[in-house]
């Protein structure tokens, strides 16, 4: 289990249906070492905060294991890390495996898995696709927020340490597969 990338973005304004959008989810690969803070990471910014960003989801992770799948899915679209507005593109860790409230150590920060991403229509911006947003949530790959334990830094090729678990509690796959109330 590592960091395979870390990405950080700044609000940018869109043209999206006629009217004007400031999303964040733009993401780019960054060298080195990051700092991270308990509401983010240093250099990246959430645009809307009223639904992105918070201490429960201050970072977002997205398991590479997924990018040939929507390579495939989407063979027209590019899909540099980054690309679904992940802060860290991470390897070994799948939905599935990974229970709400698992706590990994990264880098000299520590972190709690908080949520499975549930996205907004910034998703559909992203990729330039309506049909986005819906292909997203049935693909199961939700990737998942993180909250920060502890802040500290953080860079590609970092390994991820399983620090500890409730055994009790649900895989984030079963939380986002529920249906919404």
């Amino acid at each position: 289990m590592k960091i395979v990338s870390v990405n950080v973005g700044g609000p940018r304004e869109v043209q999206w249906r006629g009217r004007r959008v400031t999303t964040s989810i733009w993401k780019s690969p960054v060298q080195g070492r990051v700092r991270v803070a308990t509401l983010n990471l240093e250099g990246d910014e959430q645009s809307d905060l009223s639904v992105h960003g918070g201490a429960d989801k201050a970072v977002y992770a997205y398991p590479v294991e997924h990018y040939p799948f929507w390579r495939n899915e989407l063979p027209a679209i590019e899909f540099p890390f980054g690309a679904f507005g992940e802060n860290l593109t991470i390897e070994g860790l799948l939905e599935a495996d990974v229970r709400i409230g698992d706590r990994y150590e990264i880098g000299s920060a520590e972190f709690q898995v908080t949520q499975p991403r549930m996205p907004c229509f910034k998703l559909g911006i992203r990729f330039g696709r309506d049909d986005m947003i819906r292909r997203f949530l049935r693909s199961g790959r939700s990737g998942f927020y993180l909250a920060v334990l502890r802040e500290g830094e953080v860079e590609s090729g970092d390994a991820i340490k399983f620090t500890g678990r409730d055994p009790d509690a649900p895989s984030v796959a079963d939380v986002a597969a529920l249906p919404e109330s």
